[in-house]
């Protein structure tokens, strides 16, 4: 990560990209992300727009193979100092790394990519999606009738896909999901104009890490009080039982729905 920080500073036209090949893996370059990535802009004014593509879900594969520790990078996160994005879409993807080359100003980019989405059709954007418009903060849910929706789930990342299975599956149309696609810079604005829809209606928080973990933490911050369904806070990020893992997914999307 060292290498490829310096080769973004002295090249700051390529797309220098490090990925791993699970996310907790960044553990070991935690010194660069702390010393270099996340303050070398407010430290020496010297702008970075490195890449990390971190597979970030939990899969039942195991606490060393479930967390990119997404809730440490928005720790780190202040001053506008960098991008944190959790995506759902290709399309989106697409637009986050063309963003990162078409703006004047260089930021690092901290990609959360869940290994499973690249399996499944639902986060496959039609071609008009590529060539037109651009990267979108906040995805609102066409499945729903607004004035219908009596909870709004707001999630970020592989969950929503869960929810949505459970969504369609049920024909639950009074339940709302909205997925954050950037959660850092917070998308106040955005996020603001999606709930408008839905004025009458709960919103709550669902996340599939530990409550100690992910994004929540971030959102009380951001957000304010909002109530929150995910695991229990835990020491380690997963548990190391595929058939528990399985059953606190169902427990979390189950949850989400309970109106």
């Amino acid at each position: 990560m060292g290498f490829e920080f310096g080769y973004s500073m002295a090249n700051p036209n390529a797309l220098v990209i490090w990925e791993a090949q699970f996310g907790d893996f960044a553990n070991g370059a935690q010194v660069m992300i702390d010393q270099f990535l996340a303050s070398s802009e407010s430290k020496w004014h010297q702008m970075n727009g490195l890449v990390l593509l971190l597979p970030h879900g939990y899969e039942g594969q195991g606490p060393e193979h479930s967390s990119a520790r997404l809730g440490r990078f928005l720790q780190l996160c202040a001053e506008e100092n960098m991008i944190v994005v959790n995506i759902t879409k290709s399309a989106n993807f697409f637009h986050v790394l063309r963003r990162q080359l078409a703006w004047e100003f260089r930021k690092p980019l901290i990609v959360m990519s869940p290994k499973s989405l690249l399996r499944k059709k639902e986060v496959v954007s039609p071609m008009k999606d590529f060539t037109k418009g651009g990267f979108q903060e906040v995805l609102d849910d066409s499945y729903v009738d607004a004035k219908k929706v009596k909870r709004v789930v707001l999630c970020s990342g592989k969950v929503a896909l869960d929810l949505q299975e459970k969504q369609a599956k049920d024909k639950r149309k009074d339940v709302a999901v909205v997925r954050l696609e950037q959660l850092y810079p917070y998308p106040e604005k955005q996020l603001e104009k999606v709930l408008k829809k839905y004025k009458d209606a709960e919103v709550i928080w669902v996340q599939e890490e530990p409550k100690n973990m992910g994004a929540y933490g971030f959102m009380l911050m951001h957000y304010g009080s909002i109530p929150c369904i995910s695991r229990k806070a835990s020491a380690s990020p997963a548990t190391g039982y595929y058939k528990v893992h399985v059953e606190e997914q169902e427990r979390i999307v189950n949850e989400a729905f309970d109106v």
